[in-house]
C-alpha cells in the first residue's frame, strides 16, 4: 500500500505538467527577484542555468515559468554565463531564499558538486536538468544523448553512402556531450568506409565554431560532412560552409529554429537530433514536487527520448 501511495503521488505530478504543458499560455515568477505574483509562504523553486544566450534555455525558462504558475510557486532565475564559479555563488544566494527545490543545469557536472552537497544539507530537493550534476541529487532528468549523436551519425553515414571523411565540432566536456559523441563515433565504426579526420572544439558558440571550421576546412581539402555536438555551434559552421563555397554537410543535435528552417530549406544542414526542453523541465519539476508532496522515492534518471529531424519531416518540429 506504501509503495502505491508513492506510485500516485507521483504520478498525480506528472499528470499536472502534461496538461500544463499542453494548455498554459502565460509566465510566472520573476527573474532573479522571485516574482511579483507569489504570496509569502508559497513554494519557492530556483532554477540555475548553464546560460540563456540560447533559445533552447530560454524554451527551458518559459516552460519552467509556466509550470510554476499552475502551482502558484515563487521562482529564482540564475543564469551562470558558463561560469561555474558563478553558478555556485547563484545557488548559494537561492539557498540563503530559503528556496524547497533547486532544478540545476550545470555548467560543469564535477564543478557544482559543492553547491549541490550545500542545498542538500539545507534541505532542499535537488534535480539536475539535461546535463548530470554530481553530488546528493534526488533525480535527473535529460535527453537520450547518445541516442542523438547515434542517430546523427547513422544519418550521416546513410547519405554519404557509407564513404567519405567526415570531422567532430566539439564542445564543453559535460555528460551529455560526451555521450552525443561517443554516439557519433559509434555510429560511424559501423562503417568501415567512413573515416574521422579531424575533432575540434568549437565551445558551442556560433562564432568561435565558425572559426574552427574554417580551419577544419582549410586544414581537410577533402572533407565531406562535420557533426556538431550542438545547433547554435553548427549554425557558426553553416555560415564558414557557405563562405567557402565547399560541398559538405552538416548533422548535429538540438532542434533550434534556425537549424530547422536551415534544413527545410535545403543545402549544407542535412540533419539534427532534436531534443524536447520543455519537457525536460515538467518532469524535471514534477520528480522535485513529488518527493516535496510525498513521494519517499523518484526515479534516480528519467531519460527523454530524441527525434531526427530532416528534410523530410523538420517543418513540423518546433520546440
Amino acid at each position: 500500500m506504501k509503495h502505491l501511495k508513492k506510485f500516485v503521488v507521483l504520478s498525480l505530478v506528472l499528470l499536472l505538467f502534461i496538461a500544463a504543458g499542453c494548455s498554459s499560455q502565460g509566465s510566472a515568477g520573476g527573474e532573479g527577484d522571485g516574482g511579483g505574483e507569489a504570496k509569502k509562504g508559497d513554494i519557492k523553486i530556483g532554477m540555475s542555468f548553464q546560460e540563456m544566450n540560447n533559445p533552447y534555455f530560454i524554451s527551458m525558462k518559459e516552460a519552467f515559468e509556466d509550470a510554476a504558475k499552475q502551482i502558484g510557486a515563487e521562482t529564482f532565475i540564475a543564469d551562470a554565463q558558463h561560469d561555474v564559479t558563478k553558478q555556485i555563488n547563484d545557488i548559494d544566494d537561492m539557498i540563503q531564499k530559503d528556496i524547497d527545490i533547486l532544478l540545476i543545469n550545470p555548467t560543469d557536472s564535477d564543478g557544482v558538486e559543492g553547491a549541490v552537497e550545500a542545498a542538500k544539507k539545507a534541505g532542499i530537493i535537488v534535480v539536475a536538468i539535461d546535463a548530470q550534476a554530481k553530488g546528493p541529487i534526488d533525480s535527473f532528468v535529460g535527453s537520450r544523448n547518445y541516442d542523438a549523436g547515434y542517430l546523427a551519425g547513422k544519418q550521416m553515414v546513410e547519405d554519404l553512402g557509407g564513404k567519405g571523411k567526415v570531422a567532430i565540432l566539439d564542445g564543453i566536456p559535460v555528460v551529455p556531450i560526451l555521450e552525443r559523441v561517443r554516439g557519433f563515433e559509434d555510429a560511424v565504426k559501423e562503417a568501415p568506409g567512413i573515416e574521422i579526420v579531424d575533432k575540434q572544439n568549437g565551445k558551442q558558440d556560433r562564432a568561435e565554431a565558425m572559426k574552427v571550421t574554417e580551419n577544419m576546412l582549410q586544414a581537410n581539402k577533402d572533407l565531406n560532412a562535420i557533426f556538431s555536438v550542438n545547433d547554435e555551434g553548427a549554425l557558426g559552421t553553416l555560415g564558414a560552409i557557405e563562405a567557402s563555397g565547399k560541398d559538405v554537410s552538416i548533422y548535429s543535435v538540438d532542434g533550434h529554429p534556425e537549424a530547422i528552417e536551415a534544413i527545410t530549406a535545403g543545402g549544407p544542414f542535412k540533419a539534427t537530433t532534436a531534443q524536447f526542453p520543455r519537457d525536460q523541465v515538467r518532469i524535471g519539476l514534477g520528480m522535485a514536487l513529488a518527493k516535496l508532496w510525498g513521494a519517499e522515492v523518484v526515479p534516480t534518471e528519467v531519460p527523454i527520448d530524441v527525434q531526427l529531424q530532416t528534410k523530410e519531416n523538420a517543418a513540423d518540429f518546433s520546440w
